[in-house]
């Protein structure tokens, strides 16, 4: 296993996290707390949810396929789940594109995909060029357990942090010249934590410069189910 020499939570956003935790604010019995504005999560579908459970229990229900789940599976997962993914996959991307789930490889929740991509796409050593601002996590599931650095590409608010190529490539040239190999480019569309959506000239710049670097690219779109006001966002839709 590779081995990296910071901690998985080594970074200014998992420290907000421990202060809030050592200090969390309350209106009445600490009101001069840590409040913590990190992290959103999306609970509002929670009562569909246990409503829909409630009136279905045999989708959480495991007990009538047991045998069956319980025995080794494919290794890219359920078939029927892949199936699933993929229909779902085309309807958010408004039936544009097929999926062909025997080209889909399923893992348990983004973060752990990001890390296996990384293990198989770069070395300890090697570097992986990121846009900023980005998802502070990746600090953690990009580096800790694979050896591998981020090399941050600056994105200028008068150009709505969209990515340029001379950004890019100013990235690209200090990490040469720091002699460190560069493997590829992570970008996450929509912005996490901007909220924005790419445009087509900054994605072709990006495919344009992989291209050109002989390098490879992830995208990571794990919030494209959740755009409502930019029907033309432009999307990767990878096919090898």
């Amino acid at each position: 296993m590779a081995m990296s020499p910071a901690h998985g939570e080594d970074s200014p956003y998992f420290a907000g996290w421990r202060a809030y935790d050592e200090d969390p604010y309350d209106p009445i019995a600490n009101p001069r707390g840590v409040i913590q504005m990190g992290l959103a999560e999306n609970q509002v579908s929670f009562d569909l949810l246990e409503e829909y459970l409630k009136e279905h229990p045999e989708v959480s229900d495991c007990s009538a396929g047991f045998r069956e789940n319980a025995m080794f599976q494919d290794y890219h997962g359920l078939k029927s789940f892949r199936k699933a993914m993929a229909s779902f996959m085309e309807t958010i991307r408004g039936g544009k594109v097929r999926f062909d789930p025997d080209r889909i490889v399923l893992t348990a929740g983004a973060t752990a995909a990001n890390e296996l991509l990384t293990c198989i796409l770069a070395n300890p050593g090697d570097a992986l060029l990121v846009p900023t601002p980005y998802y502070p996590g990746f600090d953690r599931d990009l580096r800790w357990r694979t050896g591998v650095s981020i090399v941050p590409v600056r994105c200028d608010s008068t150009a709505g942090f969209q990515v340029t190529a001379g950004a890019l490539q100013d990235a690209y040239d200090a990490a040469v010249a720091a002699r460190t190999r560069v493997r590829g480019v992570v970008i996450t569309n929509p912005s996490n934590p901007l909220g924005t959506t790419a445009e087509r000239p900054a994605l072709d710049g990006v495919l344009n410069f992989v291209a050109r670097n002989d390098m490879h690219l992830i995208s990571d779109e794990i919030y494209s189910g959740s755009v409502f006001a930019a029907p033309d966002l432009e999307k990767f839709n990878c096919e090898s």
